[in-house]
């Protein structure tokens, strides 16, 4: 269902304004608060967004936005338009709801029409609105037929259509896409961004989808309990994760905790459980507690060598690029999964490190080393002090 934009809007802004504003906002449920946001800035024309695990608020998030959760604290402003108290018919906002909510003894046209009836539109441009909207998701050609008539995709899209016959200022979805098996979300990815890129509407898009997060938005905005944990794009959050948090939620990482352990030739390595690997961190002091992350497809494998140091000929490892030599260790799981390989190395009792390779790995059970560039090392959190 959509909302008509009923309430007077102040003078649009530039397009480099804040479209939406969230203020100190707070929401709960029987005493029991599930959502504390600080401030959260909403571009006008963006994509955005609102990405973590089950609980975390970011439905309840979307629904203060919407008006169907009254909050606790704060404000939400669109063009500088306090709309904290008002009702959600008033915001001028579109809403795309998880299971499309289309009626199912209605056309599809008359779907896509049923906000503007309620609008009271008038016939003639309500004609000129749904045919309009059909036309953005190509379904002209089915304005006649009722949902079950339809695929699972074909229904998203008159949804869709039906939310932005409003013309609304913000459109909303929640989790849209999850009812879609997998090929048929990826295609629908592929639509709804470039239909959001050719109207430059504003667009709120909560999903748990990792991958649908990052292929769709200009920025993410990655939440857990309750928190915005980190706003950024999604180069900035995978390379980037502001906190342990996002670099474990946010595709995949190996975590090392550790501490820094002087060897004996004078270099400094990291003590991570039984283990000492060289993170690659440079000015690790001997004793400083540290926690670093490697993204799996910035490992690199190689079988070990003949003296099972994995060593070239000349005596310098053999690894391709910048990575070197961090450890040895023993394969201890190895999978297929189309695109690449998975590895498992174990390293020690209780530490492991996960790659992810082009190539194929040595089989379960071998001697492998493994190494990283540097640059591909992620600092997450590193003591100010020798303890």
């Amino acid at each position: 269902m959509t909302s008509s934009p009923q309430h007077p809007h102040a003078p649009h802004p530039p397009l480099d304004a804040p479209h939406i504003e969230i203020d100190g906002l707070a929401s709960g449920y029987e005493g029991q608060r599930v959502l504390d946001v600080d401030r959260l800035s909403i571009r006008r024309g963006e994509f955005l967004s609102v990405l973590g695990p089950s609980g975390c608020g970011k439905t309840t998030l979307l629904n203060s936005l919407a008006g169907f959760v009254r909050p606790t604290e704060g404000r939400i402003t669109i063009d500088g338009v306090d709309l904290t108290d008002v009702p959600t018919h008033r915001r001028g906002l579109g809403l795309v709801f998880q299971n499309y909510a289309l009626f199912p003894h209605m056309t599809v046209a008359d779907n896509v029409a049923y906000g503007l009836k309620v609008r009271r539109v008038e016939r003639a441009e309500r004609t000129e609105r749904v045919t309009e909207a059909l036309r953005l998701v190509g379904l002209e050609q089915y304005a006649a037929r009722r949902p079950k008539q339809l695929s699972g995709g074909q229904q998203q899209r008159v949804a869709v259509a039906r939310a932005l016959a409003t013309r609304p200022a913000v459109l909303l979805l929640d989790e849209p896409l999850s009812n879609l098996d997998a090929k048929l979300r990826r295609e629908m990815r592929v639509e709804l961004r470039e239909l959001q890129q050719r109207l430059g509407i504003t667009m709120v898009f909560v999903t748990h989808d990792q991958e649908e997060a990052m292929s769709l938005s200009d920025r993410i905005a990655v939440m857990n309990g309750g928190r915005l944990e980190q706003l950024g794009t999604p180069t900035e959050i995978y390379r980037t994760p502001a906190t342990r948090f996002v670099a474990e939620f946010i595709g995949a990482a190996n975590i090392l905790d550790g501490t820094g352990a002087g060897a004996a030739d004078g270099t400094t390595t990291l003590a991570v459980g039984a283990a000492r690997l060289d993170s690659g961190l440079a000015g690790v002091r001997d004793g400083e507690a540290v926690t670093v992350a490697v993204r799996p497809e910035r490992v690199a494998v190689l079988p070990a060598g003949g003296d099972g140091d994995g060593e070239s000929g000349n005596g310098e490892a053999a690894f391709p690029g910048e990575s070197v030599r961090r450890g040895s260790g023993i394969v201890g799981y190895r999978a297929f999964t189309g695109e690449a390989w998975q590895t498992q190395i174990v390293v020690a009792e209780g530490v492991a490190i996960n790659a992810r390779t082009a190539e194929e790995p040595p089989e379960v059970g071998a001697s492998v080393v493994f190494g990283w560039a540097a640059s591909d090392v992620i600092v997450l959190e590193r003591a100010e002090k020798v303890i």
